[in-house]
C-alpha cells in the first residue's frame, strides 16, 4: 500500500480518478459501475462520470447494492452526465462504491459490498468518500480497496443577508437597468 498523497478540492477527487483508470489498463467499452446511495451520491457520481467522459467507458449506477437496477450514465449536451432511464446488464471492470454507503441510516451493510465484490472478482475495487465514512464504519478494515479517494470538507461557510423592501427594489432595478442599455444610472 502506498502512502496517502493529500490533492486539493475538487480536482483533488477527480484528477486521482481519472489517473487510476488511464493507468491501470481499462479501455474504451469498459464497464465501470458506480454503486450508491440514490439522491446523495447520485451528483458525486455524476461529476465523477464527467471527469472520465472521455474515456469511452461504460458508465453505470446502481442503487445501493441493486444491481437489477442498474442505470446507463450518459452524457447530456449542455447538462453533463445523467443517470438515464436505461437499464443495462452488468459486466463490471471496477466497483466504484461511495462513501454514503457506509453511513448510518442507509439500508445496506458491509456485507451487501462484499457480495458484491466476491460476485465480480475481476473487477477492481475503488472507494470514494468524504470524511473518513469508511474507516469510521468500519469497511477499511475489511475491504481492500484499489484506489481510496477521501475527501475532507475543511470549512464550509454559511453567509445570509437581508434586506429591507426598499432595499430589496434599489438592488432588482440596478439589474433591471443592466438589461436595457442606455438606462444605466450613475
Amino acid at each position: 500500500m502506498s502512502a496517502p498523497v493529500p490533492f486539493k478540492g475538487i480536482p483533488g477527487i477527480l484528477r486521482p480518478f481519472q489517473e487510476y483508470l488511464e493507468t491501470n489498463d481499462f479501455v474504451r467499452g469498459d464497464q465501470i459501475v458506480y454503486y450508491g446511495v440514490p439522491g446523495s451520491c447520485t451528483p458525486f457520481i455524476e461529476l465523477l462520470a464527467f471527469a472520465v467522459r472521455e474515456l469511452g467507458l461504460e458508465q453505470v449506477f446502481v442503487p445501493y447494492f441493486k444491481e437489477e437496477k442498474a442505470k446507463q450514465i450518459v452524457f447530456e449536451e449542455e447538462i453533463g452526465m445523467q443517470v438515464s432511464g436505461q437499464t443495462v446488464p452488468l459486466h463490471p471492470k471496477a466497483l466504484i462504491m461511495m462513501g454514503g454507503l457506509a453511513m448510518p441510516g442507509v439500508p445496506v451493510s458491509i456485507t451487501d459490498a462484499k457480495i458484491i465484490i466476491v460476485k465480480h472478482p475481476q473487477a477492481a475495487t475503488l472507494g470514494i468518500c468524504f470524511m473518513s465514512m469508511f474507516e469510521t464504519a468500519g469497511w477499511r478494515k475489511e475491504i481492500k480497496y484499489d484506489l481510496l479517494i477521501d475527501a475532507t470538507i475543511d470549512q464550509v461557510r454559511v453567509e445570509t443577508q437581508t434586506m429591507t423592501l426598499s432595499e430589496r427594489s434599489q438592488y432588482l432595478i440596478s439589474f433591471y437597468d443592466l438589461t436595457r442599455p442606455g438606462t444605466e444610472r450613475t
